[in-house]
């Protein structure tokens, strides 16, 4: 199996090109294998691109557990370069179909290669029956969620995929490995949620570190970085447009309010291919 290893500000997959291979017959198992730090690849999960009836292309993205996720705001920037670069659609706006739906994406094109992609995400989902979540509200904003007796305020958001957000003092020190599969698994979200622990440093400038559902502490969430724009926005913590700070480097956020899109500006990067034993 020919594959491509690429990131968006560190959070990094392996892609597999379905246009000129098969699909693999077991995406589940494959992507547990291949994102094996030490005896595979080494990866956040696993990405296929392949043909769509409504897109440039089409992507399905497996997290490190083999869980399918509906969205991956990095994947589906790399996606975008990838099907430019490699002469699939060679575009400076591309079209990529998702589980969150069609989306379009703008290349910064440099010596014929995408260097940068601004993605409309589309609105976020703010009911939480779809985003889901149990919490109270439509979205839930600053909801009180208990953990071994401490009080935590979480606003939750669906890009596609579902995110809940908590503002904490130092992000830095915040025991993230600890508390990050507690909020996963947590019983106010039945399919699992994606955690971001926000620092606010300014009205339109955050830090986050991210525990991504099904992969662990990653370097970056692109979604989940639409989503602290959306929390910010809904509790008046920040502005439309914020300058996000991951630990893989920053995304640039824009979102005007409801029913309007999220967009997200951010790079893409090939790091090289290689044939994988399947």
């Amino acid at each position: 199996m020919k594959f491509t290893k690429m990131h968006g500000l560190g959070n990094d997959y392996v892609y597999v090109n379905t246009f000129e291979q098969a699909e693999p017959a077991d995406p589940v198992k494959l992507a547990i294998v291949v994102s094996d730090r030490h005896f595979g690849i080494g990866s956040d999960g696993l990405i296929l691109i392949g043909p769509s009836q409504n897109a440039d292309a089409r992507m399905r993205m497996f997290n490190a557990d083999g869980s399918e996720s509906e969205m991956c705001g990095n994947g589906v920037r790399c996606v975008a370069k990838y099907i430019h670069d490699h002469g699939i659609a060679t575009k400076d706006r591309v079209t990529v179909e998702t589980g969150r739906g069609v989306l379009s994406l703008d290349l910064q094109v440099e010596g014929g290669k995408a260097k940068r992609v601004r993605v409309d995400m589309g609105p976020p989902i703010l009911n939480s029956s779809e985003i889901p979540t149990t919490l109270p509200g439509d979205p839930p904003v600053n909801a009180p969620v208990v953990i071994d007796g401490q009080t935590y305020a979480v606003t939750a958001v669906s890009m596609g995929n579902p995110h809940a957000i908590i503002y904490v003092a130092d992000v830095a020190s915040f025991p993230v490995e600890a508390l990050g599969p507690v909020f996963e698994n947590h019983p106010a979200f039945p399919r699992r949620v994606n955690v971001h622990f926000v620092e606010v440093i300014g009205t339109g400038e955050v830090k986050m570190r991210t525990w991504e559902r099904g992969s662990g502490i990653t370097l970056a969430c692109g979604t989940g970085a639409c989503s602290v724009c959306v929390a910010g926005v809904l509790t008046g913590r920040t502005g439309p447009k914020i300058l996000a700070h991951l630990p893989g480097g920053d995304l640039e956020l824009e979102w005007v309010g409801p029913d309007q899109p999220v967009f997200m500006t951010g790079p893409a990067t090939e790091v090289y291919s290689g044939e994988w034993d399947v």
